[in-house]
């Protein structure tokens, strides 16, 4: 064992073998290929039907749409209690207020009535009151009088009452929340009051990301974005983002004249028009912005171009599955924060291990009130290769894995060769079963896996 190694299995706690035991079973603990804490056990052989079905024009406003950015407002807050003032610093440092200015004020109703007689209305007006219900209706009467037109109010209290709420709302409160209160609900009770109207919906990003190099993040992510489209009946974009050395025109036998480049060069041209112009269609349900094929021909983007564009194509689908390369930069970094899914693919190896952990760390500590990525763990079993036990691996990295693919390089190079996905190519297969779960867990939707028609069949796709 090297000395690098050495210290790296003390950090983890875990035996780690220079000599990969014959007898040993890399995927020992686990359910075949799929986990799935929290999860009812998945039987393989069972066939998967639609919980519902799903047109390929199902309507966006039937799906619920990724999370939406809260645009740059002011937020003074009033609070009573500790525990509100905590709520509102875990809201404040959320990403989703990145834009917000968030102001925290100890006192209730009375010292936000003297505030607003002496300083400007806010956009948003948060205020907590613990007072019986006729004296709150007072001063909300009292503060009403130094609101401006248009600012929006919540009120946090403990009355539980839905007379107290109707006198609140016919006075102009826009919401009233009662404790407990999750950061998630009072983000989302926020993000209502100030969505956009001209984007009503925005579909959700599931970025996929390798720990490293070579770990598969890219194949993952094509075939998950087909399940989604073809075995979940839900429409998709797949968003090449590595755009010197993306392969997705490559695996699904497409050639476009233009790429994600065009719209990446020129973000504020690159409305939903032009969007879909440069889409390619590979299935009804299935689009892909794919990566130029010439890696001569990538100039140097701005960071802010491919937020912009992610954002474009989220108006118009449901799902957007973004396929990230293996790098680290600051358009990167802020793509997987915003992204409402993130996979993240490893090997069970020591560098995916280490990498891995330390993207999940800095996801923790930037998405505090989100879910943990999503653990994909590819390739177990390789023969004669060392590899980090599944249930160390998982207890190193501190996330279970959601599917395991074991090591079936006849399967996919079969399909790669083919320019088709595994599930095309063998949709009973274990891999192809287990992609279909990560499906299902995303978009909480049970997948159909179709027969081959007879000229699938004959042509062998």
């Amino acid at each position: 064992m090297s000395k690098e190694n050495a210290l790296f299995e003390d950090d983890f706690d875990f035996d780690f073998d220079d000599e990969l035991a014959t007898d040993t079973d890399p995927l020992a603990g686990f359910d075949d290929v799929i986990v799935e804490p929290d999860v009812a056990e998945v039987d393989l052989d069972a066939p998967m039907k639609p919980t519902e079905a799903v047109d390929a024009d199902v309507p966006l406003s039937s799906i619920s749409g990724g999370e939406r950015p809260i645009p740059a407002i002011s937020i003074v807050a009033f609070v009573e209690q500790a525990e509100t003032r905590e709520l509102m610093e875990t809201v404040a440092r959320d990403r989703r207020l990145g834009r917000a200015s968030v102001d925290i004020i100890d006192g209730g109703l009375g010292i936000a009535i003297e505030h607003l007689a002496e300083h400007g209305t806010p956009n948003l007006l948060i205020v907590e009151s613990h007072a019986d219900s006729r004296s709150m209706i007072n001063q909300i009467d009292q503060l009403a009088e130094h609101a401006e037109e248009g600012v929006e109010v919540m009120v946090i209290g403990e009355t539980n009452d839905i007379a107290l709420y109707r006198q609140l709302v016919a006075r102009g409160v826009s919401e009233y929340l009662v404790p407990p209160i999750q950061p998630l609900q009072l983000i989302h009770s926020i993000s209502e009051l100030f969505a956009d109207p001209d984007t009503p919906f925005l579909g959700k990003t599931v970025a996929v990301v390798g720990a490293k190099g070579g770990v598969g993040a890219s194949t993952i992510a094509h075939n998950l974005a087909w399940s989604m489209a073809e075995n979940g009946q839900l429409n998709t974009t797949l968003v090449d983002l590595d755009v010197a050395f993306g392969t997705t025109a490559l695996d699904f036998n497409e050639d476009p004249a233009q790429t994600v480049l065009d719209a990446l060069l020129d973000p504020e041209r690159a409305d939903e028009s032009v969007i879909n112009r440069l889409l390619s269609k590979a299935t009804d349900r299935l689009s892909l912005f794919t990566a130029p094929a010439n890696v001569a021909d990538v100039p140097e983007i701005p960071a802010g171009a491919y937020a912009k564009v992610i954002g474009t194509v989220q108006r118009s689908v449901p799902f957007v599955v973004l396929d990230l390369p293996h790098t680290w930069s600051a358009w990167l970094r802020q793509t997987l924060v915003n992204a409402d899914e993130v996979v993240l693919v490893c090997q069970p190896d020591l560098a995916s291990l280490r990498n891995g952990k330390n993207i999940i760390d800095q996801l923790t500590a930037e998405r505090p009130n989100d879910a943990a990525p999503r653990l994909v763990l590819n390739m177990a079993g390789v023969p004669k290769r060392p590899e980090i036990p599944v249930k160390d691996f998982a207890s190193a990295i501190g996330i279970e894995p959601s599917i395991i693919l074991p090591f079936e390089p006849h399967l996919f190079g079969m399909a790669a060769n083919n320019g088709q996905m595994i599930s095309e190519t063998d949709a009973t297969a274990k891999p192809s079963m287990a992609i279909d779960h990560l499906s299902s867990l995303i978009t909480g939707r049970d997948v159909e896996r179709r027969p081959k028609s007879l000229i699938q069949k004959l042509l062998g796709r």
